[in-house]
């Protein structure tokens, strides 16, 4: 069998006075028409990184308005996650010829996957590349059951000929899919059920709910971070679209104007991102030893509380991504009202309104200048943070994604019901 994964429970009824009523009433009603629903998330990790964040907040969520949601993760081993992950940057444009061995160890495993999991279920939704192939071994051996989704996290703009080429087929046998963005689909994508869902952050979890004051210094306290001093935050994988070494370089113009300023990079070293760890050390070797460059992890016992806490006690919050599904930590990032410099690629335009709730940027140049100009003006670096937190609460809480996926289980359930 593939891996359940354990959610705890959530409820709706929590988040009425912070999102607007309509979202509510719009979720419930959905769940009227859907109780008792079968329904099945695959990804490929239970932890480190954005889809995972999702789904224990939406699948504990969908139990509560009345379906019977289910999250399972699949298996691989270190050949089979070290070829997604080049599979994934190969969709966000990165060059790869995929060998026949690639080939081999993604298609093996995704038939091993497809023979593990069991079930019947009326809605299944497939996150990302990594367990996308499943669909093709379940049709061919007759064991392909309710409707399939397939949920795109990745920027598909630049997206490899080879791989895309390769992967279409799989992927035009589901019966709908979901893209964060219009630009995100190809446009010989086959599949003509196609729905728009930018992701969200959930404002009650560990990493976004409100804490102390005591709790946040204390944190800073534990990893020999100066409150007095300023701080820039980048909260991402240690990973060559995140742009770790540009970061580094932009504090460091930053720091000529602002010589106290320290900078946090955090990141959670994930089980499917063995090129993580090549990350880790290039961007250790970067940093070069300065005492006021902190990498942290979750090997360090960084989890969603000292998240929270250190993006709390930053004046400016960085994702100069280069190239990025979404960003999750964007609206974490606002919504505990922080300016954000972002990269002006994939879903952080949707987020960053540049020069309302922080700046867009598209070079190392820019995003040191855009940090100190912040640095040097904390009330207008307040305003942009008051400005942020509405936007999200507006656009980008869990609710609203919440009623978007279930609009569309809706349709499809109704389509296995008759």
């Amino acid at each position: 069998m593939l891996t359940s994964v354990p959610v705890g429970t959530k409820s709706l009824k929590d988040y009425e006075n912070i999102v607007d009523q309509e979202i509510i009433d719009k979720v419930r009603q959905l769940g009227k028409d859907m109780k008792g629903a079968k329904i099945l998330n695959i990804s490929s990790t239970p932890f480190g990184g954005g889809v995972a964040e999702l789904l224990y907040t939406l699948t504990p969520l969908m139990r509560d308005v009345g379906l019977n949601a289910d999250w399972q993760v699949i298996q691989g081993n270190e050949d089979f996650f070290t070829v997604t992950k080049l599979f994934h940057n190969a969709l966000q444009g990165m060059d790869l010829i995929a060998t026949p061995e690639m080939i081999h160890t993604y298609l093996k495993q995704s038939e091993n996957n497809a023979r593990l999991l069991t079930g019947d279920y009326d809605v299944i939704m497939v996150h990302d590349p990594q367990p996308a192939a499943m669909l093709a071994f379940l049709e061919e051996k007759g064991k392909r059951n309710g409707r399939w989704i397939w949920r795109c996290h990745v920027d598909l703009t630049a997206a490899r000929p080879g791989i895309w080429e390769f992967l279409r087929p799989y992927l035009e046998l589901y019966d709908a899919a979901i893209f964060t963005m219009p630009q995100y689909i190809k446009a010989d994508f086959g599949v003509s059920n196609i729905s728009i869902v930018p992701p969200t952050i959930d404002p009650l979890s560990p990493k976004n709910m409100n804490i102390d004051q005591a709790t946040i210094n204390s944190i800073l306290e534990r990893y020999n971070i100066d409150l007095n001093r300023p701080i820039t935050t980048q909260v991402s994988r240690f990973d060559p679209w995140k742009d770790p070494l540009g970061v580094i370089d932009a504090y460091r113009i930053a720091k000529e104007e602002v010589p106290g300023l320290q900078l946090l990079m955090i990141a959670s070293m994930a089980t499917d991102d063995p090129e993580g760890w090549h990350y880790y050390e290039k961007t250790s070797r970067h940093a070069g030893g300065d005492p006021d460059i902190h990498l942290l992890s979750n090997l360090e016992g960084v989890g969603n509380i000292e998240v929270n806490a250190l993006q709390r006690a930053s004046d400016v919050v960085i994702q100069k991504s280069t190239r990025e599904g979404f960003g999750l930590v964007v609206s974490e990032a606002l919504w505990k009202e922080k300016p954000v410099i972002g990269g002006d690629v994939g879903g952080i335009p949707l987020q960053v309104i540049n020069g309302k709730d922080g700046y867009l940027v598209s070079n190392v140049e820019e995003c040191g200048q855009k940090l100190i100009h912040l640095l040097k003006d904390p009330q207008g670096a307040e305003e942009m943070g008051k400005y942020g937190r509405e936007h999200v609460r507006k656009n980008f809480l869990s609710p609203r994604q919440l009623a978007d996926y279930m609009g569309l289980f809706n349709s499809l359930y109704a389509a296995v019901s008759r």
